[in-house]
Order: structure tokens, then sequence, then C-alpha cells
């Protein structure tokens, strides 16, 4: 089964532009009530995941930053510490059940590495799950 039928647009994906400010950030990330969210550059292309856990680690190794100076630290300024490598279009479902175990979601690119979607892993179980289902391994 193509992955497309279970992609979400990016039109209706919360993401977070490379050049955006921490605060940026922590803001979208409460509001949407996300632990990760994509990061997508000038160009339209996947440019990694943005993590609690790097917010946090950023927040730690940097002295005197608070929430009021975050605004001053740019996302480029946070190393992330997920290396996620997104997915084209074209591939298989049986392609992405792995990275699966490892993340929230799977960034989904074009031919062009342009961010496209992600696919949840809510999907990817229900997948499997029907599947089980279907062979009568539930």
């Amino acid at each position: 089964m193509n992955i497309a039928f279970f992609l979400v647009p990016k039109r209706d994906v919360a993401y977070i532009k490379y050049e955006s400010t921490m605060r940026q950030a922590l803001e979208k990330m409460e509001y949407h009530r996300y632990t990760s969210v994509p990061l997508v550059d000038q160009d339209g292309k996947y440019a990694g995941t943005l993590t609690e856990g790097d917010l946090l680690w950023k927040i730690k190794n940097t002295s005197g930053l608070t929430f009021q100076n975050t605004s001053n630290v740019m996302i480029a300024d946070i190393p992330l510490n997920r290396k996620n490598k997104p997915i084209h279009i074209d591939a298989e479902m049986e392609d992405i059940l792995s990275k699966s175990l490892e993340q929230n979601f799977v960034p989904v690119v074009d031919d062009e590495d342009h961010f496209i979607g992600i696919i949840r892993r809510r999907e990817i179980i229900a997948y499997c799950f029907k599947h089980m289902e279907i062979e009568g391994h539930l």
C-alpha cells in the first residue's frame, strides 16, 4: 500500500520554520501540545525534527537563558539530538514501520525533497492492527 493514503498534508501540520526563534517554537509546541515538530527551511525542504528535549537541553546548557530571552535564540542555534530522516512519497508502508518505532511521526518529502507532510504513528499502528485482524492474529 502506498503511503500517500496516510499522509497528513503540510497545510494541516504544525511545523516550524527553521528561521524561527526558540520562543516561537515553544509557543507553537505548547499551543498544539506536541512533543516534537518538523522543521522546514526557507526553500520548503525538511530540515529536521525539533523535540522538547532539544529545547530543554538548550535551556540547561545556555547560561542566563530564560523564557523572556528565548526570542533571541534562533532554531539554527539549537542542536537537534534526533536525526529523523524523511521518506519519499513513493515509499511503501513497509518502508516506514521501523521509523515509526522511535518517532511520533515520519516526515514525507517529494522528489525534490520538499516537505509535503507527515505520517503519524497512530495511522501506522492502525494499519498494522487492521492487517493483524484480517490475518486472524487478533
